[in-house]
């Protein structure tokens, strides 16, 4: 079946961005995200999740282990499990990004501080 943010499962997370679920399974999960103008998600990691975060459009800031990260259309970064991280959008515009999780990071998530 032919999938698409138009007929993909949509949910709302943090400060309203938006996600489409493209592939959602036990094994793997690729989620289509948009996060507004000059948001960001809570400092986290996975236990066993390895994940790829894959811009489509705009320009996002991704932390990872400390290290500030900046991911322009087309490029990507992968992060470990057990590796901190936070994703930003502190640009004037919305960025569109993938996120391909493996297995899948539900319930697989810890804040840190």
């Amino acid at each position: 079946m032919k999938i698409s943010k138009n007929n993909a499962e949509h949910y709302i997370w943090g400060d309203n961005s938006d996600g489409w679920h493209l592939v959602k399974n036990q094994d793997l999960s690729i989620i289509h995200e948009c996060m507004p103008a000059n948001t960001s998600e809570l400092k986290h990691y996975h236990q066993q999740a390895r994940q790829f975060f894959f811009i489509l459009s705009g320009i996002a800031t991704i932390e990872v282990d400390g290290n500030e990260i900046t991911l322009y259309p087309q490029e990507g970064v992968e992060v470990p499990p057990l590796v901190p991280h936070q994703m930003f959008n502190k640009s004037n515009k919305e960025v569109e990004f993938l996120v391909i999780s493996q297995p899948t990071s539900k319930g697989d998530r810890v804040f840190v501080e």
